[in-house]
């Protein structure tokens, strides 16, 4: 399923619960032999990778109250367990739980979590 979302500004989105905004990366029109692919044959391919543009809060964690002690202010917050993959990191992901989104006409995919399978870390990758 894909969805066309047409806006100014990435910032607008928020990303819920334990899912990831990945930017797939341009695959490869040619082998290492340097056969050229046909249009498709990459995104067909069961592991996929690209760069994580934004990450959710991560699990929620049931709120601890105490009824022995109503003195205390009863507030609700929520609160997370952060997920491991931060901004800039690149994602090796499977490509079959994620979703493909278009927002101005470029590609997005959301993914879980849990379909996230390798993080590269290289603070010297956008430099």
């Amino acid at each position: 399923m894909t969805l066309n979302i047409e806006d100014k500004g990435l910032e607008k989105l928020i990303v819920v619960g334990d899912r990831l905004l990945i930017k797939p990366k341009t695959a490869d029109s040619k082998t290492r032999s340097g056969l050229y692919l046909p249009p498709g044959v990459q995104e067909k391919e069961k592991i996929q990778s690209g760069y994580v543009v934004k990450v959710g809060p991560g699990y929620p964690i049931p709120a601890i109250t105490d009824a022995d002690e109503p003195w205390k202010d009863k507030k609700e917050e929520v609160k997370y367990v952060p997920l491991q993959p931060v901004e800039g990191d690149l994602a090796i992901y499977l490509q079959n739980p994620a979703w493909e989104i278009f927002f101005n006409n470029e590609k997005y995919v959301i993914v879980p979590h849990s379909a996230v399978l390798l993080l590269v870390r290289d603070s010297g990758l956008f430099e």
